[in-house]
C-alpha cells in the first residue's frame, strides 16, 4: 500500500499537488516520538523521497506542538542497548531528511523540544510561528541530546552557543531562535500555513535537479574539506547542464521571459 493511503497510528500524511505533508499526529502526548512514531516518520519520509510526482515535503505537528521530542514514558524503560536501538533509528530518520533529493521545510508551532528540535534542525528550511518554544532540555532528566543536535547545532550557531543550550537546557523563544539563525523566518501563528505553502510553491517551481544538485552541494560544506566540497559542487553543477530545465532557463534570461521548468 502506498505511503499515500496508508492510515498510519501516529503519523498523518497529505499531499497537496506536488508536495507532501508529514504530520505529527500524537496530540495528548505533545507529538512526542515513541519508536512505533519514529518508524512510521521514517517510511514516509522515505516514500516521499521516491515519489516521482513529489517536489517538496514539509514535517509539522500541531498549534500546540511541533514536537515535545522523544517520549520519556517509553524511554525511561530503556537500557543502554534499547537507547542505542531507539537512537539508530532517530539518526536514520533525521539523516533520510537531511539527504532526501528534494528540499524539505519544517512548520513549526508550538513545543520543539529535545528530539523534536533535532528533527527540525534536519529539515533545509524552517518556518515558526511566533508561538514556538524552543529547547534541548535532555540534561535536565540526565542525559543529553542523542538525536543529532551535539553535531548539527554547532553547524548553525557557534560552538560556544551550541553548548550553552545543550549543557543549560534552557527554553527560548521564536525570535531567539531567529536572532540565532536557528529558523528562516518568524510568522504570527494563523498565517503559518500559508506562508509556509507560499514558499513550498515558490519550491516546486525551481528546476528539480538543480535544486538537488545545490542541497547536495551545501551538506557537502557540513562533512568534508574544501577541496572535496568543491568537487561536488563543481560536478553538479556541470551535471545541471544535461538538464533541459537549464537550457530553458538560461534561454528565457536571454529572452527576458520567465522560465518554465518540467523537472526534465
Amino acid at each position: 500500500m502506498s505511503y499515500r493511503d496508508k492510515e498510519y497510528k501516529f503519523i498523518k500524511v497529505n499531499i497537496e499537488n506536488d508536495i507532501a505533508i508529514v504530520q505529527y499526529n500524537r496530540p495528548k502526548a505533545l507529538n512526542a516520538a515513541n519508536a512505533e512514531l519514529v518508524m512510521e516518520r521514517n517510511e514516509a519520509i522515505h516514500e516521499a523521497g521516491l515519489d516521482p510526482e513529489i517536489k517538496v515535503l514539509i514535517m509539522t505537528g500541531n498549534e500546540k506542538a511541533y514536537s515535545a521530542g522523544g517520549d520519556l514514558a517509553a524511554m525511561v524503560k530503556y537500557g543502554p542497548k534499547g537507547a542505542r536501538e531507539f537512537a539508530d533509528k532517530v539518526v536514520q530518520s533525521g539523516m533520510s531528511l537531511t539527504n532526501l533529493p528534494k528540499p524539505t521545510i519544517a512548520m513549526i508551532a508550538g513545543f520543539c523540544m529535545g528530539g523534536g528540535f533535532e528533527n527540525a534542525m534536519c529539515c533545509d528550511l524552517r518556518i515558526a510561528a511566533d508561538n514556538a518554544k524552543f529547547a534541548l532540555p535532555e540534561i535536565n532528566v540526565g542525559i543529553y541530546p542523542g538525536g543529532g543536535a551535539t553535531q548539527r547545532l554547532p553547524q548553525h550557531v557557534s560552538l560556544c552557543k551550541a553548548k550553552e543550550l545543550v549543557f543549560l537546557g534552557e527554553t527560548f523563544d521564536a525570535q531567539t531562535a531567529l536572532d540565532l539563525g536557528l529558523v528562516n523566518m518568524v510568522v504570527p501563528l494563523d498565517e503559518l500555513r500559508e506562508k509556509t505553502m507560499e514558499v513550498a510553491r515558490k519550491l516546486c517551481k525551481k528546476p528539480a535537479f538543480s535544486l538537488r544538485m545545490a542541497k547536495e552541494a551545501l551538506n557537502a560544506a557540513w562533512s568534508c574539506s574544501l577541496e572535496k566540497g568543491l568537487q561536488i559542487e563543481t560536478h553538479g553543477w556541470a551535471m545541471t547542464y544535461g538538464t533541459k530545465d537549464a537550457k530553458e532557463g538560461m534561454n528565457a534570461f536571454l529572452e527576458k521571459r520567465k522560465p518554465i521548468y518540467t523537472g526534465e
